[in-house]
């Protein structure tokens, strides 16, 4: 019986750019399921997924972890690719992502979207780059691990890392708690480099840079407390 792969798509105002995701990963993986969890959009982007050919969920509680945390519990697969709806990652770099997790020599894969210099190029939030590049250094400082882009939103992950994911973020620390578990639990991890594009006209970011990154700050501090309560009472 051949593997299945899941393409998780959350997604939040994403009428501008979800056709195009959902074609160009039907593309890429002709075998794969696409499912877009729509959550609380008020533009069109459940219907357009829906005329796109992908499987179209909801879910009413609003933040990205809370997402993930749904699409985890729901889809079944033996590999999974999570992927933002908003076009700014290449689905042709989804085969590398899934190679390292089909070959047995990693549990979870990392988009790195840092180290060819892409998303310096691209991305014009400045303080996005430097709020990576300090959680990237709490990680290392606090687990010992230095990953090449720890805020990326273009993942893959076999079904042991995602079946014993708890998820108890709600927003965009999703990212980083996925990190943290990772490294915690001693699951392999592989960074795959990759292209990153800029988001195209019409279409923003929900990430708000100094809101969502205390909660991120938070997270981290919270996430040592519950993993290493020795060292963090120490």
């Amino acid at each position: 019986m051949a593997d299945t792969v899941a393409v998780l798509i959350p997604c939040y105002n994403e009428a501008v750019t979800i056709g195009k995701v959902i074609d160009d990963f039907k593309r890429v993986l002709p075998d794969a399921d696409i499912y877009v969890y729509d959550n609380n959009s008020k533009d069109d982007t459940a219907a357009i997924a829906e005329d796109h050919g992908a499987i179209v969920r909801t879910e009413p509680r609003q933040g990205k972890g809370n997402v993930v945390r749904q699409m985890f519990r729901e889809i079944d697969a033996d590999y999974y690719i999570m992927v933002d709806g908003d076009d700014t990652y290449p689905a042709e770099a989804a085969p590398r992502l899934l190679e390292p997790l089909m070959n047995d020599t990693a549990d979870m894969t990392v988009g790195d979207r840092l180290s060819n210099g892409t998303y310096g190029e691209e991305n014009d939030r400045a303080f996005h780059g430097f709020g990576n590049n300090l959680v990237r250094w709490l990680i290392k400082v606090i687990y010992g691990y230095a990953f090449d882009d720890v805020m990326t939103g273009y993942r893959a992950f076999n079904r042991i890392f995602v079946k014993t994911m708890p998820v108890l973020s709600e927003g965009f620390q999703i990212e980083t708690e996925l990190s943290i578990h990772a490294v915690d639990k001693r699951f392999r991890i592989a960074d795959v480099p990759i292209d990153y594009r800029d988001r195209p006209e019409g279409s923003y970011s929900k990430l708000s840079t100094f809101g969502d990154g205390a909660k991120v700050l938070r997270a981290i501090a919270s996430l040592f407390k519950d993993h290493k309560p020795m060292a963090f009472f120490g």
